[in-house]
């Protein structure tokens, strides 16, 4: 696969948008913790070498990453809560931390470039959905690494406080350790409760761990 490349950037900055932002999220599928999603402001002369999809990074090479991403480009993350994931849905939650870290960068940009088929409404400049955003488009791929990263290291806190779900390593999605203790151990105010199987636990009258 190819890797992802400045083309986007270029066609937007060449329809008048000076200032182009990538914008990703992560976390759409675990059953515990928040959505988290980054937008992120590349400067062309100071690029990491090795920005691609977080998915084909190791955590090591993406932590490596978001540090000289912090250095040299404009970087905002934001989390959307468990409580307004139940709320709103997770589609509508992930839409919702998407605007939020481009209405949270320090200078409102001029067009972003969206990971996925949608636009999310509400955003506050021009948008572009871009299928696949993350492995063609640097500044998305700089996103989702952000986003991974800063996520992650928020499942690892909440792993500290919960033992034995086993998010350090599963940040929350459902894995077989992490469905055997939702059994064994419950519920806790990190989970899901509008996701099947936390819901049908909390049906069934599993017990709700504070």
């Amino acid at each position: 696969m190819d890797a992802p490349d400045f083309s986007h950037e270029r066609a937007a900055a060449a329809r008048g948008a000076r200032r182009v932002v990538g914008v990703d999220e992560v976390g759409r599928g675990p059953l515990a913790g928040p959505v988290t999603a980054a937008a992120v402001l590349l400067d062309p002369a100071c690029v990491p070498e090795g920005i691609a999809d977080s998915k084909r990074l190791t955590a090591a090479r993406r932590a490596a990453l978001a540090r000289e991403l912090a250095a040299c480009a404009v970087v905002s993350v934001v989390h959307v809560s468990v409580e307004e994931i139940d709320a709103l849905n997770i589609l509508a939650a992930s839409e919702r931390a998407m605007c939020r870290a481009v209405a949270a960068l320090p200078e409102a940009p001029d067009h972003a470039l969206i990971d996925g088929n949608r636009v999310p409404q509400g955003l506050s400049c021009g948008a572009e959905a871009i299928v696949g955003g993350d492995a063609r488009a640097l500044s998305i791929a700089a996103a989702s690494i952000a986003a991974k990263v800063a996520r992650d290291a928020l499942m690892r806190d909440l792993a500290a406080a919960h033992p034995g779900y086993g998010w350090e390593t599963n940040m929350g999605y459902a894995s077989r350790q992490h469905l055997a203790a939702l059994q064994d151990l419950g519920v806790t105010p990190h989970h899901r409760r509008s996701f099947a199987p936390v819901h049908k636990i909390l049906y069934q009258g599993g017990r709700v761990s504070l």
